[in-house]
């Protein structure tokens, strides 16, 4: 694996440890903001969770099913990066343990690596799945509901996460390797420009930016889809409602995704075809920034519903059978925009909630709603 020793007994370095050795300094600084970080991602995902599952048992939609088991995929991956990876940064700043004397074969390093690398890719590709998933369910959707069973949403989930699993191996079959990296606290993949360092690298950098890409098109597609639907005659088909708080909903997330990962993946790919050394302070900043991404995801659905904006903007509320009136500005659009009546036609949907204008919004209310 990652690790070599010579016959004669003399102990070599191995390759985790190649670049940047034991021990480090440690930061209260960088202790702080990484229990700050942790502690923020961990309760804002358990939330969601709850959320989500309360929603999950009230649906009655396929589409909102299958938009709700996304979700909670993105949700449960989000959560489980932040707890593993927080875990064991928040040990090595509590105990300093020396990696050197913990993994001495750098079977934990790598470990530590391949789950950047897993929870890293997951959220984009989940994006992208889901944008897909709407696009087919906006300009598609009968085609959709004759062909998808309801189990298709949790596969298509698991096909993600085996894909970004088989992409986080690729250092352990040769292709790329994991180095501990300052603060000594994290490792990650070799930012390099020589050999398989430089083709993972740009590997890692080129499947997040795709996800992105794949994201912005098929989105901005069933935006352009739903503004000329919204507006057909039956303008009482709740349909439309949840297909805009879906679509909205997914918006944000893509909008976070690119905010938080761009300014990483770019860097990655610019340092590698560049040949510069690595920068790496800069490495840690636009690292901080995409941890955020896993802190702001659940706070979509948990804010972004129609049943919590009802709450906190109970005046907003024109009429109980459009969410047009919660985002006066697409309503605007949808007036100028030409007649589509006939698109506009899904499939029936599930009742709006109940909803009293008049309710305190509270913590425990976020999760009933």
């Amino acid at each position: 694996m990652n690790a070599s020793s010579s016959p004669a007994g003399n102990e070599s370095t191995p390759l985790c440890y190649s670049i940047n050795t034991p021990p480090f300094n440690r930061s209260s600084t960088a202790f702080t903001l990484s229990a700050v970080f942790s502690s923020l991602g961990l309760t804002s995902n358990l939330i969601a969770l709850v959320v989500l599952a309360k929603a999950y048992q009230r649906t009655r939609s396929r589409s909102r099913s299958f938009f709700l088991t996304f979700l909670g995929g993105l949700v449960t991956t989000d959560f489980m990066g932040l707890l593993v990876t927080g875990t064991i940064v928040l040990t090595y700043y509590l105990t300093g343990f020396d990696w050197r004397q913990l993994d001495p074969r750098c079977h934990f390093c790598n470990f530590f690596g391949m789950s950047m690398v897993f929870y890293g890719l997951c959220p984009l590709l989940l994006g992208a799945a889901m944008a897909v998933e709407r696009f087919v369910g906006i300009n598609r959707p009968f085609a959709r509901s004759a062909s998808m069973p309801g189990s298709r949403a949790v596969s298509m989930v698991l096909v993600v996460w085996t894909f970004a699993g088989g992409l986080a191996l690729l250092p352990l079959a040769g292709v790329g390797s994991y180095h501990l990296q300052p603060p000594g606290s994290w490792c990650f993949i070799n930012i390099s420009p020589r050999g398989s360092d430089r083709a993972f690298s740009l590997l890692f950098s080129a499947v997040g930016l795709a996800s992105i890409a794949v994201s912005l098109v098929l989105n901005t597609v069933s935006v352009g889809t739903l503004v000329r639907v919204c507006c057909g005659q039956d303008r009482g088909q709740r349909r439309r409602d949840y297909e805009v708080e879906m679509m909205v909903q997914l918006l944000l997330i893509m909008v976070i995704a690119t905010l938080c990962w761009c300014p990483l993946l770019v860097f990655i790919a610019q340092t590698v075809l560049s040949g510069r050394p690595l920068q790496i302070r800069r490495l840690l900043l636009f690292l901080r920034f995409a941890t955020c991404n896993q802190i702001l995801d659940p706070w979509v659905y948990i804010l972004f519903r129609r049943a919590v904006l009802q709450r906190f903007y109970p005046s907003l509320l024109v009429s109980r059978d459009s969410i047009m009136s919660l985002y006066p500005s697409l309503r605007r659009m949808t007036r100028r925009s030409p007649l589509a009546g006939a698109r506009g036609r899904l499939s029936q949907d599930e009742p709006p909630e109940s909803i009293t204008a008049t309710d305190t919004p509270t913590a425990s209310t976020l999760i009933q709603a």
